[in-house]
């Protein structure tokens, strides 16, 4: 023992390893079941909405394939420990980060985007790959050096954020390349870089807001103008967040009920089951179904902090504070924008919209936190 004065049946009460704390099957699996509960609450409140959003059953049928699927890989890399995560970073980061380059010389273009690519029996967008590579590369990174970092210390961590970042930004992908970006700048804030640096770093961005602005394509320019004004072109660039902000309104406090809502069922509420599927849910539920749901993420997002808090290890700390962070990223710009707070930069309702990919990525997150927590180990003193 290397603390005599604590007591070995104390230690190992509290040692989430031992055979006590595993005689639960969802615990052998290394699944941390709040978290799992929360999760499978927020998807099937997504399956209603999907159906009440296409009224056709095969929606839903291939979302239940897709989350099978996604928690499939949920369950694998919740059975690694964390170490192996670090250890696998720099062969993920820079494998997806050849692939992306692979992209933009023979990946599929569609809706004026190059940004998947067909294999044949698969096809897949490699950028969503980067929103966990970066993380994993960036903790990686600070994990060995001094904490807090300098100025020096941060050329490199920011120099893989940045590459990926602009990589993406040339398919063009605004609403991926900012996630992205946030995944890794989310980790360097958790490490504990200091208000100083943080100002700095702001103020030279609001600097370069002009030169920003030159290098954006005409329909981003298009998306951040109709935020401030959507009414001058209601038909066209405006057309989807008056139409979401109606569609919201006429919820009320307690919706119109399921399978009711008219804003999605005459069709005038576009990418219902994706962008503006938050749309659609408070059309039918109202402001305290919203609230619930709310609630749902929020019970999401504690979990995921005290999982990083209880992490015995920088790494660890690190990745799973910008998971969860992450999470809540997603949460606010898809909620902001459909409320008409934020440009429309096409990011989905987590664990809510339709599609695959998106959620494959999110459950893969929540299969590290949930590593994280299951192989969790006493610190030695």
């Amino acid at each position: 023992m290397d603390n005599p004065s604590v007591p070995f049946k104390q230690i190992y009460n509290n040692d989430p390893n031992n055979a006590l704390h595993r005689n639960r099957w969802w615990q052998k699996l290394h699944i941390d079941m709040p978290l799992m509960l929360c999760i499978l609450a927020c998807f099937l409140i997504g399956l209603t909405v999907i159906y009440s959003a296409k009224l056709d059953i095969r929606y839903v049928q291939k979302q239940l394939v897709n989350f099978a699927v996604a928690t499939t890989l949920m369950l694998i890399v919740a059975q690694l420990q964390p170490r192996t995560y670090r250890t696998w970073a720099p062969v993920l980061y820079f494998g997806t980060l050849a692939v992306l380059i692979l992209v933009l010389i023979i990946g599929d273009i569609s809706k004026g985007a190059q940004r998947w690519l067909d294999l044949g029996i698969l096809r897949f967008q490699p950028a969503e790959l980067m929103k966990l590579a970066v993380p994993l590369m960036v903790a990686r990174s600070l994990d060995q050096q001094i904490l807090p970092p300098s100025l020096k210390m941060l050329i490199l961590p920011t120099t893989y954020i940045m590459v990926p970042v602009l990589l993406i930004a040339l398919q063009p992908d605004l609403g991926t390349a900012i996630l992205v970006a946030s995944t890794g700048f989310l980790v360097i804030f958790f490490a504990g870089i200091s208000w100083k640096l943080i100002l700095s770093l702001g103020a030279l961005v609001a600097a370069s807001a002009p030169a920003l602005w030159l290098v954006l394509h005409d329909y981003q320019r298009q998306r951040v103008l109709t935020l401030f004004n959507p009414e001058r072109d209601p038909l066209g660039t405006g057309y989807h967040i008056i139409q979401s902000k109606i569609a919201l309104g006429s919820g009320g406090f307690f919706g119109k009920g399921w399978l009711n809502g008219t804003q999605s069922h005459l069709e005038f509420l576009p990418e219902r089951t994706t962008d503006f599927i938050f749309a659609v849910f408070g059309e039918e539920f109202g402001f305290f179904g919203v609230l619930f749901l709310l609630f749902l993420y929020s019970l999401i997002i504690m979990r995921g902090f005290y999982i990083g808090m209880q992490a015995r290890d920088t790494f660890s700390r690190l990745l799973a504070g910008s998971i969860v962070m992450t999470f809540f990223v997603y949460l606010f710009v898809n909620i902001g924008m459909v409320n008409g707070i934020l440009p429309v930069v096409g990011i989905p309702l987590p664990l809510v919209s339709y599609g695959g990919t998106s959620l494959v990525t999110i459950m893969i997150a929540f299969g590290i936190l949930m590593s994280i927590q299951s192989h969790r180990t006493l610190l030695r003193k």
